[in-house]
């Protein structure tokens, strides 16, 4: 049977890592077989691709950026993603190509139909199943960075990060089938909650398929 595709999506510091852990470890006590995994990134290639991402030192152009992400994404999907659904196992993704829309699209302004194009290019068949999005404001990125130094995107003004949010709401409300917004604020165990209900829900919705 073929696997489940989730991926988590959100603002930097909205707690994806911690809960693709928390969500990974769940299925498993249901006796699902998960794969855990990361974009840019998953595989040697990928985490190259995603330390030139991430650098600050690397003054790129959106467009450099967007084709990067893309081919990161292309050998990720070949080599980790396609093999894991094929083989029946479940795959937990840290941001997936609604990343793309939110981040180059929303927040470098770069033409959606551009990103569609290149989405229908390099990956036209495989849609995540369910996608989590947690949910965060702008401010929350500036208080946790505070008295660090962040990576090219921690790095950027509030006023990137509102485009970006308002862009992942305009994807929930296209797609509110897919896409579940969770309140990331709130507590971790009430966030960890709300992604199990979401997730739970989701399992009822495979078995009566």
């Amino acid at each position: 049977m073929q696997g489940k595709f989730i991926t988590l999506e959100g603002l930097e510091g909205a707690g994806k890592s911690t809960q693709v852990a928390n969500l990974s470890n769940y299925l498993k006590t249901l006796g699902i077989e998960v794969v855990t995994t990361r974009e840019p990134g998953g595989i040697t290639f990928g985490e190259k691709i995603r330390q030139l991402l991430l650098d600050p030192a690397n003054n790129i152009s959106a467009t450099t950026e967007l084709l990067l992400f893309y081919a990161a994404r292309i050998e990720h999907i070949e080599q980790v993603i396609k093999p894991a659904l094929e083989s029946g196992q479940w795959v937990i993704c840290d941001r997936f190509i609604d990343s793309s829309y939110a981040y180059q699209g929303g927040g470098r302004n770069i033409p959606i139909k551009w990103i569609k194009e290149l989405t229908q290019l390099t990956v036209p068949t495989l849609i995540p199943d369910i996608t989590l999005l947690l949910d965060i404001t702008p401010d929350y990125i500036q208080q946790r960075m505070q008295g660090r130094v962040g990576d090219r995107f921690e790095q950027e003004e509030v006023q990137f990060f509102d485009r970006v949010r308002a862009s992942y709401f305009d994807l929930a409300n296209q797609e509110s089938k897919r896409i579940k917004v969770i309140d990331a604020k709130q507590s971790l165990d009430k966030v960890t909650q709300a992604v199990i209900k979401q997730i739970d829900q989701f399992i009822k919705t495979v078995q009566n398929d």
